[in-house]
């Protein structure tokens, strides 16, 4: 199939070639679709800006099958927006090996949304091209970004061909209905391109991205999947997956190639190797060093885990933190509390889509939503932790900043803290504790807070 290809861009070359006019005539038109994208791209610029406010997960493992889950989600993104989500993270779009039962981590045809029957359907898990277009659309018109969920490691549904770099037959010859990045043996591991590989996942064949065939399809061709996806669909970022099976390289040129918010799942809890990761890559990363220490606080009942190393204490403008997604949720008893905790620190908050629809107190949430947006700025001083307690000073950033105070014990708590404020009335900002205290001169202030709970104090 590839030297098919080939051959026909060859005879077009030639053809063209004869005619100067034609070949001119080909630079306008490529000129025109450059236009017309820059103009679809500069719609997007009302955009509230990745990172200024919370993202949500728009999905969890095993959303309900039957094509409908773009839709559920399109009715939901104007109160999310409302309530100070500033993106949403989408499940893998394209059509993957197992249809219209796939999660879509198993990708098949990269440029199939919905729209060809293969892999036993015609629309995806979550439904068709068309209705993708629509909620990208509608999340747009209220000035939410969309983050792609990007699987280029490993790929599926591939037919059985000869290896001739290992004499063994594997499935590799892909043939996507789409027309677009055909594969076969050469553009896989292991191959004649001897170079290492961080690691292949599940078995599945795993991409070699020293390839040019697939660097040019996946981010540098004008049709590769990035420009695709971010000029054709609309996406605005992307979030990486499994990003341990291939070098940081790889994310970082996809980036400088096609630009937009970017994040990797390096799923580490070391925050040493998460700062070297994303400093490699140049992009942000999912705080897992956050993610293992909350477990260890929360369900562990050991507030003082809070203080250990995180991404966040040393890369905040790279830590993506979470509580939950859709391949790990290990928090239960004080999860409300670790929300407390990622939405009054720093590093980029996510909301993980059954929290917030499903399982906890929705209003509670969007009230630590609306406290991140408008009170967590500047840096940070942990001002007193035990087992059970946790208190933190933020300094402010174009606002006063505020004191949280965690509280994992079956007792109400307070405690006598220095603040940034002199002589100012203060307030629990959750409506957790009526306490509306007078900071002293020497801007110290007794604050309290409820058992299992948290509170969030500021300037009134």
């Amino acid at each position: 199939m590839r030297i098919l290809q080939k051959l026909l861009i060859i005879i077009v070359f030639v053809a063209f070639s004869c005619s100067t006019e034609n070949a001119i005539e080909i630079t306008k038109n490529q000129e025109n679709q450059i236009v017309s994208i820059d103009k679809k791209v500069a719609k997007r610029s009302g955009l509230k800006t990745i990172g200024t406010g919370v993202m949500m997960q728009a999905f969890y493992w095993d959303v309900p099958a039957g094509g409908t889950w773009w839709e559920n989600v399109e009715d939901k993104v104007q109160d999310w927006s409302n309530a100070g989500i500033d993106a949403i993270w989408l499940p893998p779009v394209s059509k993957a090996q197992n249809g219209p039962f796939s999660m879509g981590y198993d990708p098949f045809d990269y440029f199939d949304f919905g729209e060809y029957d293969q892999m036993g359907s015609v629309e995806t898990r979550f439904g068709s091209k068309t209705e993708l277009l629509s909620l990208i659309n509608s999340a747009h018109n209220v000035n939410l970004s969309v983050i792609a969920d990007i699987v280029i490691n490993h790929n599926s549904g591939g037919e059985l061909e000869p290896n001739p770099y290992t004499g063994t037959p594997y499935y590799t010859d892909f043939n996507p209905l789409s027309g677009k990045f055909y594969r076969s043996n050469a553009d896989f591991h292991p191959n004649n391109v001897r170079q290492s590989d961080s690691g292949v996942f599940g078995g599945y064949p795993d991409l070699s991205h020293s390839q040019p065939y697939v660097q040019d399809w996946l981010w540098k061709k004008p049709e590769s999947v990035a420009k695709y996806y971010m000029n054709e669909i609309g996406f605005d970022g992307w979030r990486f997956d499994y990003v341990k099976g291939f070098e940081p390289w790889v994310v970082k040129e996809w980036k400088n190639e096609v630009g937009g918010f970017s994040v990797g799942e390096y799923w580490d809890g070391n925050a040493a190797t998460l700062d070297w990761w994303s400093s490699q890559a140049e992009v942000s990363a999912f705080d897992f060093a956050c993610y293992y220490r909350m477990l260890d606080a929360f369900e562990g009942n050991n507030l003082n885990r809070l203080n250990d190393d995180m991404l966040l204490k040393r890369n905040p403008r790279k830590a993506v933190t979470f509580v939950a997604n859709h391949d790990t949720d290990e928090i239960f008893n004080g999860k409300m509390l670790a929300y407390a905790y990622i939405m009054t620190h720093e590093g980029y908050p996510t909301v993980f889509y059954q929290d917030y629809e499903e399982w906890l107190n929705k209003e509670r949430l969007n009230n630590l939503i609306w406290i991140h947006n408008n009170l967590a700025g500047g840096s940070t001083n942990v001002l007193y932790t035990d087992t059970d307690e946790y208190i933190a000073k933020r300094n402010g950033h174009n606002n006063d900043g505020l004191i949280v105070y965690i509280n994992n014990s079956n007792s109400w708590k307070e405690r006598w803290v220095e603040t940034n404020w002199s002589s100012k009335r203060i307030k629990d900002y959750t409506g957790h504790s009526g306490w509306q205290p007078v900071t002293q001169s020497g801007k110290w202030v007794k604050i309290e807070v409820p058992p299992k709970s948290y509170s969030v104090w500021s300037t009134k």
